[in-house]
């Protein structure tokens, strides 16, 4: 009798039951145009992710439900899927120097808050523990692990997300299809994840591909309008797919809640230094396009798989390897296409007191934190190299 004769036909392991998702509103178009009007441009929150761990062994340590209590309700602090990570949310803030001095304030109380029992780890994946520990409590959560069962039990990556607030719904639509075009430029720039199992994966940012195994993950599509996207939420509630736009794991997203653009293409970075000056390209980025925008002259609005590929590239080689144009074709070191566009970008930098902060843009050109990662590694060891990640995660903080 061969395996298909010993499954029986109502066995609900192998019998797909529709998840039963905790639904929030439904979104409308008249909510989108409502969350876009801002006073108040380009002001910007940013989100970090960040590993617990052990602090002798440097392992992954699962004490959300341990440390929470610690921090008595501090807004700043969130749980995330894993029970070994911890989420700082920044308030809006004008500057990417504000938005960054916020997140190295609650590293600081985080930090003073553990006293040693626990220690802190920042970047895209940690580079030894398969120790993945339990989700976190909560419905959201928990529906999730039930849903994407095996990525949500056999991984734990750690992202940096930015969100930009657009005024006006139809501005706000245009600038998000033309910022698809830029986000491998992002991704390369803030690669941060190249070790996993204690094995070097050969990609400069690994996070992605764990994320792939997710739907709705990787390279947005475009929307020729707002109506489109609530249709597709729609749809997607209506048949159980997702209970809201909240479900939407792009590397960008729209947020019609927040009215803003989510951009979540980075790996948490281990230096706040490093944080800041992606944050600081981003909002200059914003603040280029939308000027276009009210000029008249077109974005960028490009096919999906085509951006899709050079994101393959940028995830694979970081800044040390090439990227297609979009327009012409034609190869182009990715480290020149990058510095071409942070000169385009330092005027509008400039406007928010950030063109110091393209230095240090310009400084993950010559090596990204993928980049200094292997250097570690190669000259301490995987121990070592966890060792020092911690050590520089907690530093920057007290720098900043």
């Amino acid at each position: 009798m061969g395996i298909a004769d010993r499954v029986r036909p109502h066995d609900r392991r192998w019998t797909a039951q529709p998840p039963v998702w905790e639904l929030s509103a439904p979104l409308t178009v008249a909510r989108v145009v409502a969350a876009f009007e801002h006073r108040l441009s380009f002001t910007i929150g940013v989100e970090e992710e960040l590993m617990l761990v052990d602090a002798e062994t440097f392992d992954l340590a699962p004490v959300i439900d341990e440390v929470l209590p610690l921090l008595a309700g501090d807004r700043r602090f969130s749980r995330e899927l894993r029970a070994e990570q911890i989420e700082i949310i920044t308030p809006v803030c004008m500057t990417a120097a504000d938005a960054c001095r916020e997140l190295g304030h609650a590293r600081r109380h985080l930090i003073e808050r553990v006293d040693g029992r626990y220690r802190l780890l920042a970047c895209g994946t940690h580079p030894f523990s398969s120790r993945y520990g339990e989700i976190t409590d909560g419905d959201r959560y928990r529906q999730i692990a039930d849903e994407y069962v095996w990525v949500a039990t056999r991984s734990l990556v750690c992202g940096l997300h930015v969100h930009v607030a657009v005024p006006g719904a139809d501005r706000a639509l245009a600038i998000y299809n033309a910022l698809r075009s830029y986000l491998p430029e992002l991704a390369a720039l803030g690669a941060n994840s190249a070790f996993v199992d204690g094995r070097d994966t050969g990609m400069a940012s690994v996070r992605p591909k764990f994320n792939d195994a997710y739907p709705r993950s990787g390279i947005p599509p475009a929307f020729g309008s707002w109506e489109q996207l609530v249709r597709f939420v729609d749809w997607g509630r209506s048949g159980g797919l997702f209970p809201d736009a909240s479900h939407f794991w792009w590397e960008m997203r729209p947020h019609p809640v927040h009215g803003t653009i989510e951009l979540r293409v980075a790996d948490t970075q281990t230096a706040l230094e490093d944080a800041t000056a992606l944050v600081a390209v981003i909002q200059a980025l914003v603040a280029m396009l939308c000027e276009r925008f009210d000029a008249g002259e077109p974005l960028p609005l490009h096919e999906t798989h085509w951006i899709a590929e050079n994101a393959w590239r940028a995830h694979r080689y970081g800044v040390r390897g090439w990227l297609v144009d979009l327009d012409g074709g034609g190869r182009v070191a990715t480290r020149e296409r990058i510095a071409q566009l942070l000169d385009e970008l330092e005027p509008y930098a400039a406007r928010f007191d950030a063109d110091q902060l393209l230095h240090s843009a310009r400084a993950l050109l010559a090596g990204n934190g993928a980049d200094r990662q292997r250097y570690v590694r190669d000259r301490e060891g995987i121990d070592g190299l966890t060792r020092w990640l911690v050590e520089t995660t907690e530093q920057s903080a007290a720098d900043a």
